[in-house]
């Protein structure tokens, strides 16, 4: 099958530090090309893949200080996925919405992984704009605040099972937090959380310029007052796996619709259970009792930080094996694919769509 990748510019594929998007994007792409599919990624210059490379600016645009505007560069590589459509079976996108009102100009079947949250006001006059096009959810959490939208399946995320080491033992003896520091991932719960359970807590995140100011005035003062508890920066792919592979547990306190949480099946992978609270997708990636625990409060999670020796390490390494390798994820894709392709909705572009205002 002849298969696009559309990409985020942010990060390259797959990112030298933090990316979510990205990260599954080039997994995807790495396995499909592994399968014997002919894959185009469309993504940064710097990306890294066995896919044909299409790129409209040399690097990971995030990391690149003399980049201002970003739209011009997602432009000019939708202007080069519009003349190339044809050569295409599908054309899998991952960039959000940009593409929309480029789709009806598309001869291949379309589709979009939405990876982000949907529960802002704002994008509901923008889906009810444009029902008719298949999307796909990462988790059956992230579709509840949509309209009724063309949705051609749910795909939770998969790694490479050879990605992150297994390690059976731990060395480290901590509490791992990693991602990003912001109000809704709640860094602030995984300091008290330590803290309480009398572990040392290792913070591996990145701070956006517009987290700063709770960065100043939550967290660093947090720190300041909790010796056990370090924060280290964001971190690579070689430095994860040691980070989470030695960790007691992965604390995920998070207080937001997460849509998936890679972390969290990053850290299965190391055979590091995880203490989540239950919020957004936690439910449908966390097996409490297996894979970590899943917590309703602070105190909650502090009692299960004294139950990690129930976990067996190889019983959350074998629900990761089971549930979350890449090799299922790209099966499960393929089978959308090829629904797309057999399927009278996909909507082609001397089909014109029925305007829908809010």
């Amino acid at each position: 099958m002849r298969i696009a990748q559309i990409a985020p510019l942010a990060e390259r594929c797959p990112p030298i530090l933090y990316g979510g998007t990205e990260r599954i994007v080039s997994y995807l792409t790495e396995e499909l090309v592994s399968q014997g599919h002919d894959v185009t990624l469309f993504a940064s210059g710097d990306s890294v893949t066995r896919a044909a490379l299409v790129s409209s600016c040399s690097g990971a645009l995030r990391l690149d200080t003399e980049i201002r505007d970003p739209s011009p560069y997602y432009l000019m590589m939708l202007d080069e996925v519009v003349a190339r459509a044809h050569e295409f079976d599908v054309i899998h996108f991952h960039i959000d919405m940009l593409h929309y009102p480029l789709l009806r100009q598309m001869a291949s079947p379309v589709v979009t992984t939405l990876h982000g949250r949907l529960d802002l006001a704002d994008l509901q006059p923008f889906y009810r704009r444009f029902p008719q096009y298949p999307v796909v959810s990462v988790s059956a959490a992230q579709r509840l605040p949509m309209p009724a939208v063309n949705w051609a399946g749910t795909v939770l995320h998969g790694l490479p099972p050879d990605l992150l080491r297994y390690r059976a033992e731990p060395s480290g003896g901590y509490l791992a937090f990693l991602g990003r520091i912001s109000p809704e991932k709640r860094p602030d719960h995984a300091i008290e959380i330590a803290a309480r359970a009398g572990f040392p807590l290792k913070i591996a995140a990145k701070i956006d310029e517009v987290d700063r100011a709770y960065w100043e005035g939550t967290i660093e003062p947090m720190l300041k007052a909790n010796p056990l508890c370090e924060y280290i920066g964001e971190i690579d792919e070689h430095e994860k796996a040691r980070f989470l592979g030695n960790a007691a547990a992965l604390l995920f306190p998070i207080a937001w619709p997460e849509p998936f949480g890679v972390v969290m099946i990053e850290a299965m992978a190391c055979g590091t259970p995880v203490i989540a609270f239950r919020c957004g997708s936690v439910c449908e990636v966390i097996e409490t009792g297996v894979s970590g625990f899943i917590v309703e409060t602070v105190d909650d999670a502090v009692a299960s930080v004294h139950r990690l020796g129930e976990l067996s390490r190889a019983g959350v390494r074998a629900a990761f094996d089971e549930r979350f390798t890449v090799k299922r994820m790209a099966n499960d894709y393929l089978r959308i694919y090829r629904g797309l392709q057999s399927s009278p909705s996909v909507v082609r572009r001397d089909e014109p769509d029925e305007l829908e205002l809010a």
